[in-house]
C-alpha cells in the first residue's frame, strides 16, 4: 500500500509547510516588535516499521517550533530614561496586575507572574512603570534602613516599581564643615567672616555667618550671626541634663534629643554677634583646640571639642514655646593637630570650602535607571532618592518557556526555576539603560524562508496529485 503512504506523505509535508509559513508569518508580523524572540520550524522525519526488509514503508515529515529565546536583539538607544534592555541573558520579570498596600505603601503583585524583554516601560496614572502590552515592572524596593535593597528570590514577593514619589521633604542642617584659612600674622582686632548656609525643618534657606576675631597669639574667638529668622539658644539657661557639655553630658546632642527635651526652660540668646565660642592653634598652624562657650557667658556647646566639632543650638522660628523647629548644628572645623579643616598659616585668609547636610525642599523632576538596575528619583533641588532595583531573572532552559500574548512568558518545568540576580552577577545579562533591545527577525532570511516553504508546500501538493492518477491508471485496469 505504498500509493496510500505516499498520499499520507504528502498531507504530511502539507501540515508541516503549513506550520512553518504560520510562524514566518508571525516573525514577519513582529518585525517591529520590541524585544520578540524568532520562532523557527524544525522538521524531522516521520518513519514506519515495514513488513519486509525489502518493502519501504513511507511515513512522511513532522514539525516541531524551534525556539530561539535566548538569542540577543540589538540593542538601540532611546531618548527615555526609563526604558532598559537586557545584554545576553535573562528576563525582566513583570505581572498583570498590582494593587496597593496602604499599610506599607508599597505595590504588591496580585496578577500572574511572567517575564519579558520587552523593556519599553512608562509611567501610569498611578505611577506604576508599564509596558507597551500592559505588564508591569516589577523589582526589590529599598530596604527600611535606606542603606540596601529588599533582596528576594521569591518572584511573588517583588514589588511593582513607582517612581510617583513627587516630594522630596526637606531635611534641616544637623552637620557642616568649614575648610578655612586664617592669617597667621593677623594683628589683634582683626577678623574674619566664614558664610555657611543652612536649612532649617520646614526647608527655608538662611545663613550662618561665623566671625573669627583674633584676640591674642594663635587664639581667636567666634561670634556668630543667623540671618534669615530665628536665634541661638543659650544652654547656660536650662540646658536639660545629659545633654552637651552639661556634667551629665552624653557626647553630641542630636536633633531627635533637642526637640524631645524641655528647652524651653532655656533663653534666647540673640541672633546677631552672638558669642559662641573660641579657636587655638598650635604653633606649626594646624587646628590646636576648639572650646564651646557654655558655662562662660557664651552659647557654644562644646560638643565633642576632642574632634574639632562646635555645637549651636538654634531655636529657627525664635519663639520657644514651639519644640518642633529646634535644631543642633555641629559646626566641624577638622581634625585636632591636622590640616584637614580650619588653619593658621602665613597666608590669605578665607573660606576654601564648606558642606552642610540640609536639604530643601525638591519635586520630582526625572526618574533614571542606571546599569545596576536601580531606579533613582531626581528632585529639583538636587537631591536624588534610590526607589528600587530591577532584578535579571535567568532560567537554566529559557527556550523551554511558554510564551504568551503580549510577548511574555511563563515559566515550566522544561525551563527550571526562575534565578533573580542582581545585573551582571550570577551569570545574568547586564542592563543597558535608556536602550530598547530589538526583534530579532531578519526579514531576508524570512522572506527566503517563505519562498522555500512556498516551493516545499506546493511539492508536497504533487506527491498528491501524482499519487492520485497513479491509483487512476490502477483502477482502469480493470476496465
Amino acid at each position: 500500500m505504498s500509493l496510500y503512504g505516499a498520499l499520507r506523505s504528502g498531507v504530511s509535508g502539507l501540515f508541516a509547510q503549513s506550520q512553518s509559513m504560520a510562524m514566518i508569518s508571525d516573525n514577519i508580523a513582529n518585525v517591529n516588535t520590541n524585544g520578540y524572540k524568532v520562532s523557527k520550524a524544525r522538521f524531522s522525519s516521520l518513519v514506519t516499521t515495514a513488513a519486509s526488509p525489502t518493502l519501504y514503508s513511507s511515513g512522511g515529515v513532522q514539525s516541531s517550533v524551534g525556539r530561539e529565546y535566548d538569542v540577543q536583539g540589538l540593542l538601540k538607544s532611546s531618548s527615555i530614561s526609563t526604558d532598559i534592555a537586557i545584554d545576553q541573558s535573562g528576563f525582566f520579570t513583570v505581572t498583570d496586575s498590582l494593587t496597593r498596600n496602604t499599610s506599607t505603601g508599597n505595590w504588591d503583585i496580585t496578577g500572574d507572574i511572567l517575564y519579558t524583554r520587552a523593556g519599553e516601560f512608562r509611567p501610569d496614572k498611578d505611577g506604576n512603570l508599564v509596558n507597551a502590552a500592559g505588564f508591569y515592572l516589577t523589582g526589590w524596593p529599598r530596604n527600611s534602613t535606606n542603606s540596601g535593597y529588599s533582596t528576594t528570590n521569591v518572584q511573588s514577593a517583588f514589588n511593582g516599581i513607582n517612581v510617583a514619589t513627587s516630594s522630596s521633604n526637606p531635611i534641616p542642617t544637623q552637620n557642616t564643615s568649614l575648610d578655612a584659612n586664617l592669617l597667621n600674622t593677623a594683628a589683634t582686632g582683626d577678623t574674619v567672616d566664614a558664610e555657611i548656609p543652612i536649612i532649617d525643618r520646614q526647608g527655608t534657606q538662611k545663613t550662618l555667618t561665623l566671625t573669627f576675631e583674633k584676640t591674642g597669639a594663635n587664639t581667636w574667638d567666634i561670634t556668630a550671626t543667623l540671618a534669615g529668622g530665628g536665634q541661638f539658644l543659650d544652654p547656660d539657661a536650662g540646658l536639660p541634663a545629659g545633654m552637651g557639655d552639661d556634667a551629665n553630658s552624653d557626647g553630641i546632642i542630636d536633633n531627635t534629643e533637642l526637640t524631645g527635651a524641655p528647652y524651653t526652660d532655656m533663653a534666647l540668646a540673640g541672633a546677631s554677634g552672638v558669642a559662641v565660642g573660641q579657636i587655638t592653634f598650635n604653633a606649626d598652624g594646624t587646628l590646636g583646640a576648639v572650646t564651646g562657650g557654655n558655662g562662660t557667658g557664651s552659647v557654644g556647646v562644646d560638643g565633642n571639642a576632642s574632634s574639632g566639632i562646635l555645637q549651636l543650638l538654634v531655636d529657627h522660628d525664635g519663639a520657644l514655646g514651639t519644640v518642633s523647629d529646634a535644631a543642633a548644628i555641629n559646626i566641624d572645623f577638622g581634625t585636632i593637630g591636622g590640616n584637614d579643616g580650619l588653619t593658621q598659616y602665613n597666608g590669605a585668609s578665607g573660606v576654601e570650602g564648606y558642606d552642610q547636610d540640609g536639604e530643601q525642599f525638591g519635586s520630582l523632576t526625572g526618574v533614571s535607571i542606571n546599569e545596576a538596575g536601580e531606579v533613582t528619583a531626581l528632585y529639583s533641588n538636587g537631591v536624588t532618592r534610590k526607589l528600587y532595583q530591577v532584578p535579571v531573572t535567568t532560567f537554566n532552559n529559557p527556550n523551554g518557556l511558554q510564551q504568551k500574548t503580549g510577548n511574555v512568558f511563563i515559566e515550566t518545568d522544561a525551563s527550571g526555576a526562575a534565578i533573580a540576580h542582581v545585573s551582571g552577577a550570577g551569570g545574568a545579562g547586564s542592563i543597558a539603560p535608556s536602550s530598547i533591545e530589538s526583534s530579532t527577525v531578519d526579514l531576508a532570511n524570512e522572506f527566503t524562508d517563505m519562498i522555500t516553504t512556498q516551493r516545499a508546500y506546493s511539492a508536497s501538493t504533487k506527491i498528491i496529485t501524482t499519487a492520485d492518477e497513479m491509483l487512476d491508471e490502477l483502477i482502469r485496469t480493470k476496465r
